[in-house]
C-alpha cells in the first residue's frame, strides 16, 4: 500500500519538475526522494517517472495517478484539519494578508473588536502586493487572506466575496492624455500602460490587462501611484487608492469613449481548506464574513 511519503515526493516530483526541486520543497535529502519514489514505483508495478532526459518527467502511467495521488493527499489534509477542528485550542498568534490595494479602513472594525476579545492572541498583518495573498495563504504563511479577486482559485482554498470597489483610468495632471478627452482605445494604446502585477505571474490574474504594447509592471498599486503623479504613464487602480491624489489635483480621472460603465473589482476574503483555523482565527474570519463593503462607499 503506498505511504502519503510517497504520494507526497511524487507529487513535488511532478509539479516542480525534478527530484532536488521537490527536496527542497519538502525540507528533504533528494536521496529520500528518489527512495520514497522508487518504493511507490515498486509498490505499483509501474515507471512513473522517465528518467533518460536530463529532468525526470511523468510517463503516461505517471500522469494518469497524478490526478488520484492528489486527491489522496487533499483528503489526508482534510482529515487532519477536521480533527484539529475537533479539538477547539486557541491559537497563540494569526496571521492575516491583506493586499495592498485594499485599505485597511475596510476591516478596522473586525480588528478592533478581535483586540478586545483576545487580548493575548499575537497578530501579524502582512501587505503584498497582487496575486500574492492567495500565494501566502497557500504556503500557510497567512492564516486568511484579503484580496481582490481572481478568476479562478487553485484547489485547496475557500473564498468568498465581500464585495466591490471602483476601479478608475488615471494618469498625471500634465500627461498628454489628459488634453485628448474623450479618451480613445487607440489612445491609450499609444502611451505608456502601468500595470499591477504580483510577483506570481502564473494563472489568470485580477488586475485589468494590458492594453498597452508600452507597459510597466509593478507589484505596488502605490509605486504606480508615484510615477503616474510623476508624469509616467497612465494605469488602471481602485478608487481608495486614487482619491486622495483625485481630489488634490494631482491625478485626472479619464473619460474613455467606449466605456458605458463602472469598472468594479470583487474583493475576496480567502483561507486555506487544508488547515483548520484555531477559536481565535474562526472568530476572525466570520466576523469578516459578516463585513459589508458599500461599493458607494468605495
Amino acid at each position: 500500500m503506498p505511504t502519503l511519503d510517497q504520494l507526497t515526493a511524487f507529487v513535488a516530483a511532478a509539479e516542480t519538475g525534478s527530484f532536488s526541486a521537490a527536496s527542497r520543497q519538502l525540507n528533504k535529502a533528494q536521496s529520500a526522494i528518489s527512495t520514497a519514489i522508487n518504493n511507490l514505483e515498486i509498490e505499483t508495478n509501474l515507471e512513473l517517472f522517465d528518467r533518460s532526459v536530463r529532468k525526470p518527467k511523468l510517463t503516461p502511467d505517471g500522469q494518469s495517478l497524478l490526478n488520484y495521488a492528489n486527491a489522496v493527499l487533499q483528503s489526508s489534509r482534510e482529515f487532519s484539519a477536521h480533527a484539529s477542528s475537533l479539538i477547539g485550542q486557541e491559537e497563540t498568534r494569526l496571521c492575516l494578508a491583506v493586499e495592498q490595494s485594499i485599505p485597511i479602513q475596510t476591516i478596522l472594525p473586525a480588528l478592533s473588536e478581535f483586540e478586545e476579545r483576545f487580548p493575548f492572541i499575537e497578530v501579524e498583518l502582512l501587505d503584498p502586493g497582487a496575486h500574492d495573498v492567495a500565494s501566502l495563504v497557500r504556503t500557510d504563511r497567512a492564516d486568511i487572506g484579503l484580496m481582490l479577486e481572481q478568476e479562478e482559485y487553485p484547489e485547496g482554498y475557500h473564498f468568498r466575496s465581500m464585495g466591490h470597489y471602483r476601479v478608475l483610468p488615471v494618469c498625471g495632471k500634465n500627461h498628454p492624455l489628459v488634453t485628448e478627452q474623450p479618451v480613445s482605445l487607440p489612445m491609450l494604446r499609444h502611451h505608456r500602460q502601468l500595470v499591477v502585477r504580483g510577483r506570481e505571474r502564473g494563472g489568470s490574474g485580477h488586475e485589468t490587462q494590458s492594453i498597452s504594447p508600452k507597459f510597466w509592471l509593478s507589484e505596488s498599486p502605490f509605486i504606480v501611484l508615484s510615477l503616474l503623479c510623476a508624469g509616467i504613464g497612465w494605469a488602471f487602480l481602485p478608487e481608495t487608492v486614487v482619491q486622495e491624489k483625485v481630489d488634490n489635483g494631482e491625478l485626472v480621472v479619464l473619460d474613455l469613449d467606449y466605456l458605458g460603465a463602472d469598472i468594479r473589482q470583487g474583493l475576496d476574503l480567502v483561507w486555506s481548506q487544508q488547515r483548520a483555523l484555531g477559536e481565535a482565527g474562526t472568530w476572525l474570519l466570520t466576523r469578516l464574513l459578516n463585513l459589508e463593503v458599500d461599493p458607494k462607499k468605495n
